[in-house]
């Protein structure tokens, strides 16, 4: 019944039909995410394989530096799979995925703005593999790029702090109506 209404209003303005549709314009974005998740296990591959490979001849800071490599790549594809998942069950359709044991905690309450915040979370957690990276092998470079390196981080915590109070302050008030 609910569908035949739905249909209904549809054929009585067209233009709400398109707009609506549209959002399927998205599935091609997602699909190319999905894509760009295999060139990461691929590339996590090759990488754990060098590491298997050279181990024997590795210093432990050299060995520590490629695991952050990997635990990089990780941490992106957990990225990728949050806007890919939530992104298509916020914005494209919703993949009924209550009940079943594999679904995540968090997308039965995905939201735009939950993900914005688990975004920014994501992102700060993959400057700061990257800035231990970089403190590393900080004897082999330039003070600027520490800086500027540590500058940039800090720019990725103001913004999720920022994100995330927007967000509180969102919630709050919603409340209140």
């Amino acid at each position: 019944m609910e569908a035949k209404n739905i249909a209904h209003n549809y054929s009585k303005n067209p233009m709400s039909a398109i707009l609506f549709g549209s959002r399927w314009l998205q599935l091609p974005l997602y699909l190319g995410l999905i894509v760009a998740q295999c060139v990461y296990v691929f590339h996590f591959m090759v990488e754990l394989i060098h590491l298997v490979q050279k181990v024997p001849d590795m210093h432990e800071a050299d060995i520590m530096l490629i695991v952050l490599g990997l635990i990089d790549v990780v941490m992106i594809s957990n990225l990728l799979i949050m806007v890919i998942v939530g992104g298509y069950e916020t914005f494209v359709s919703r993949l009924n995925l209550a009940g079943h044991p594999d679904e995540p905690d968090w997308l039965s309450h995905v939201n735009a703005n939950l993900l914005k915040v688990k975004l920014a979370t994501a992102i700060i957690g993959i400057s700061s593999i990257h800035l231990l990276k970089t403190f590393i092998n900080a004897p082999n470079l330039d003070e600027k790029v520490l800086i500027w390196q540590t500058i940039i981080h800090m720019a990725f915590v103001a913004s999720a702090i920022s994100i995330a109070w927007i967000d509180k302050l969102m919630t709050h008030s919603d409340d209140k109506h």
